[in-house]
């Protein structure tokens, strides 16, 4: 998935290319920053020259994204099947929990608001 990014056409002839490539450089840095990106932003300068360094660290951000995603599916399947043996067995916190997978203290938790 190797994608290179294709050069910003305003980084063309514009008499204001190195000012709106620093304006953008500084944008997408705050912005990686915020959503928790853990990219190595101290090294981008400038779109420009580190364009294959930048398709890289937001490829690297998106497989991060991706197996997040993932990670929370799978709880919320956990949590699911834990929720349906609550509703339809008798089993104890403790077998449902190995069971599911979860902690027992989810599973109780669990429990608790099925009961309310």
């Amino acid at each position: 998935m190797n994608r290179s990014l294709r050069k910003p056409a305003w980084t063309g002839t514009s008499p204001n290319k190195d000012r709106t490539d620093r304006i953008i450089t500084r944008w997408l840095k705050r912005h990686l920053s915020r959503l928790g990106a853990e990219i190595h932003l101290d090294q981008l300068n400038s779109l420009v020259e580190d364009r294959d360094m930048l398709a890289e660290n937001l490829e690297n951000l998106i497989k991060k994204e991706r197996l997040e995603g993932r990670q929370e599916g799978q709880d919320e399947a956990r949590k699911e099947a834990a929720r349906n043996l609550i509703r339809r067995t008798e089993m104890s916190d403790q077998v449902i929990a190995e069971i599911a997978g979860l902690a027992v203290e989810e599973v109780s938790q669990l429990r608790s608001e099925i009961r309310h």
